[in-house]
């Protein structure tokens, strides 16, 4: 067998990776434009600490929303607050004021600020404050990010449970230490990887049945993400890393309504009880009354609470509570990043 020699030996190993290189360039990334450093997570939370008092306060609030899911507590979560949070003054003037409201409720009903960072998209748009803080497509996520904490550590401090929908595998580390209840949308309900995620919360989790109207994916979906699971994200140094679960068993259905009508209704209920039932899970159920319950008008939403309540009131038990999207000011209005001039967007109206 003939030897390279010494010198041999490194060219030929130098044209190889010259060679590996050449290859990967044209096979590797080739839609990637260019790649910018994420903050570690655990510089964010020793940039952004939170207090023993906040600390104990998200426990508490974690444990409350578990007891009612669970039934062991007869109050009803109320999920409220603004689409997405786009104007951190004007949403800190919408959490002191439900602060209050919480307070004087607060024997009958859990009220949960509903503080969503991230938003899916059925095609494009703007896609959260975590993702485009500037609201003008310049995509400045580490400064989202800090918002986003920031805006939790103040949620808390009023005495509010947070309530967040979770996108992705990665947000979590970075706030998951200060929110209360956590959701997986209608578009992301059908997932392995945010089932996988959801296992391994720290929060309750509801999960939203499908936009046409399926409910069974998201029972599906809680049977799923009661068992443990192993999947990819990072650890709060910001290395890549294998995350195995637990299993959470705070999980349970939001009805929201879909291309196939609305689904808040009493027959709806005992359809989508029966369908848990049959799947040897708990009936635990929450109502959404925005989306397609309120066949995406606001003004429709008092009219599903208000039905919702009255299958409480007669004692269905399957029902934990209810979720209502609401601002300072109602409506909506029309953002598109990049375009639209920021200064004209009216203060607390929202933007999704």
């Amino acid at each position: 067998m003939k030897m390279e020699n010494g010198n041999g030996g490194r060219e030929g190993l130098s044209k190889r990776r010259k060679l590996s290189q050449e290859f990967a360039q044209t096979v590797d990334d080739v839609r990637i434009d260019f790649l910018a450093p994420l903050l570690p997570p655990a510089c964010l939370m020793d940039e952004m600490p939170t207090t023993q008092e906040t600390a104990e306060h998200v426990s508490a609030s974690r444990q409350a929303v578990h007891s009612i899911v669970n039934k062991q507590d007869d109050r009803v979560i109320v999920v409220v607050g603004p689409c997405s949070i786009h104007d951190i003054d004007a949403c800190r003037e919408y959490a002191e004021k439900l602060a209050k409201l919480a307070k004087s409720v607060s024997n009958e009903v859990l009220v949960v600020m509903r503080v969503y960072f991230e938003k899916p998209r059925t095609t494009v748009g703007w896609k959260g404050l975590i993702n485009d803080p500037g609201l003008d497509g310049s995509f400045q996520i580490n400064k989202g990010l800090r918002k986003a904490r920031g805006f939790l550590l103040e949620v808390n401090k009023l005495g509010l449970p947070a309530g967040v929908e979770f996108l992705d595998t990665l947000s979590p580390q970075f706030i998951g230490d200060l929110v209360s209840w956590g959701a997986i949308g209608a578009r992301t309900t059908e997932s392995q990887v945010h089932r996988e995620l959801a296992s391994g919360l720290s929060c309750p989790v509801g999960f939203k049945n499908a936009t046409a109207g399926s409910v069974q994916v998201a029972v599906d979906a809680c049977g799923s993400s009661k068992n443990p699971h192993s999947f990819l994200s990072v650890t709060k140094q910001g290395l890549a890393a294998i995350v195995h679960t637990k299993g959470n068993l705070g999980c349970h259905v939001i009805l929201r309504g879909g291309a196939s009508g609305t689904n808040y209704d009493e027959k709806s209920v005992q359809s989508a009880k029966a369908v848990m039932e049959k799947s040897k899970l708990d009936a635990r159920i929450m109502i959404d009354c925005s989306h397609g319950n309120s066949k995406k008008l606001h003004t429709n939403q008092p009219l599903v609470a208000e039905d919702v309540c009255k299958q409480i009131e007669a004692g269905e038990r399957s029902i934990i509570g209810f979720m209502i999207e609401s601002h300072l000011n109602e409506g909506k209005q029309t953002l598109n990043p990049g375009v639209t001039d920021i200064s004209t967007l009216k203060r607390g109206v929202s933007v999704t």
